[in-house]
């Protein structure tokens, strides 16, 4: 059950760091709406997704224990914000690494972790 556990929190970070990832670039572009449209959907199919495993994970009804969150914060942090850096090295404009703590908090608020 714990090998099995674990996958599931590698899918888990794996979906909610693409969500995370993709709110941030959309608020560098939301100049641009037609780019802006296909971040929305990435962000809803991933953020679904990232539900379905953290129900799996542990009861919805119950938090998991503070150790694993720290891990998956800190897993995420570090995916998202080499994401982001490989998106400016492209020539991506506008990205605030800032707003990586606090949206990564909204998230893992969102899914009652």
């Amino acid at each position: 059950m714990v090998q099995n556990r674990n996958k599931l929190i590698g899918l888990l970070i794996g979906n909610i760091s693409n969500v995370i990832a993709h709110e941030i670039l959309e608020k560098a572009i939301s100049f641009e709406p037609e780019i802006s449209i296909k971040y929305e959907k990435e962000i809803r199919n991933s953020f679904e997704i990232a539900k379905i495993y953290r129900s799996k994970i542990n009861p919805i009804n119950k938090s998991l224990p503070e150790k694993d969150v720290q891990d998956i914060k800190s897993r995420i942090k570090r995916i998202v914000i080499n994401e982001l850096k490989l998106r400016i090295s492209k020539g991506y404009k506008g990205i605030n690494l800032d707003s990586v703590d606090t949206t990564i908090d909204k998230k893992l608020r969102e899914l009652r972790l």
